[in-house]
């Protein structure tokens, strides 16, 4: 069996501030690294932990420092991918000594984990909220699905490939989500996409294959699809998804600790 631990949308921040001059997302990770130590007998062993984008609230060399520091009491190996909160560069020279990140240009790769393929795409438009997997990125895509050559594919990406109904968070979605599916859509073997940005689970089908977004490590939004819902965030955190492979795939949530809100951004 692999197991790959899914966490999301860390937002850490320098030391000494608040995300929304609210969230101290520094303790948040340290809470839910707290919490996955005290259920591993419980779970099970773990082979890699995937981060789903959105590590630093900043993009600061500071924050990306800190969550290495965090994370790095778990002993497991970690592979992280852009969000649109990061920096590609800050990111890049952040992970560079881990050996998998490209020295140049979108930040995709491709690593074998276990039994399992793990593909991560680079949505992120630095300066915008948005995202868009750049033609090189989707190119990228195509090739490493043919290099998996019948091995289950787990692909990773930060915005979903998919509107969630959230308004103001489908203002900044996936550009191109249709040329993603297309690519999606002539892949015949076990597959299963995996995103944050919306901080919350939710489950549907992409180009024939089954997408998950993950919670986030410190905050999530209401389900409200009204076109006029506010803008905001709930505090909700800890939550996590472990994606495991045993002849099929099957994906387990870890739910969030539900708090406080909504609070305006």
């Amino acid at each position: 069996m692999t197991t790959i631990l899914q966490i999301s949308d860390p937002h850490i921040a320098p030391a000494g501030s608040r995300v929304s001059a609210r969230l101290d997302t520094t303790a948040c990770l340290q809470r839910l690294l707290a919490r996955i130590q005290s259920i591993r007998s419980k779970i099970g062993p773990i082979d890699a932990i995937f981060v789903t984008g959105d590590l630093s609230e900043d993009g600061s060399a500071e924050s990306y420092a800190q969550f290495k520091d965090l994370i790095t009491c778990l002993k497991l190996p970690v592979f992280v991918l852009p969000g649109n909160h990061d920096s590609r560069d800050g990111l890049r020279t952040a992970f560079e000594g881990d050996g998998y990140l490209p020295a140049r240009g979108p930040l995709n790769w491709q690593r074998q984990i276990g039994a399992v393929q793990v593909i991560a795409l680079d949505t992120l438009v630095e300066g915008q909220g948005g995202g868009r997997l750049a033609d090189e990125t989707l190119t990228f895509l195509k090739t490493a699905l043919h290099k998996a050559e019948g091995a289950p594919v787990l692909v990773g990406l930060h915005h979903p490939p998919f509107r969630s109904g959230i308004s103001f968070m489908d203002k900044m979605g996936l550009e191109n989500a249709t040329d993603f599916t297309q690519i999606l859509r002539q892949f015949q073997g076990e597959l299963r996409v995996v995103c944050g940005h919306i901080h919350s689970m939710m489950v549907t089908g992409v180009g024939g294959h089954t997408t998950i977004s993950a919670p986030a490590v410190c905050s999530t939004f209401a389900y409200d699809t009204r076109i006029n819902a506010p803008s905001g965030f709930l505090v909700a955190e800890g939550g996590f998804l472990l994606h495991k492979w045993d002849e099929g795939f099957q994906t387990v949530q870890i739910s969030p600790t539900p708090g406080s809100g909504p609070f305006p951004f």
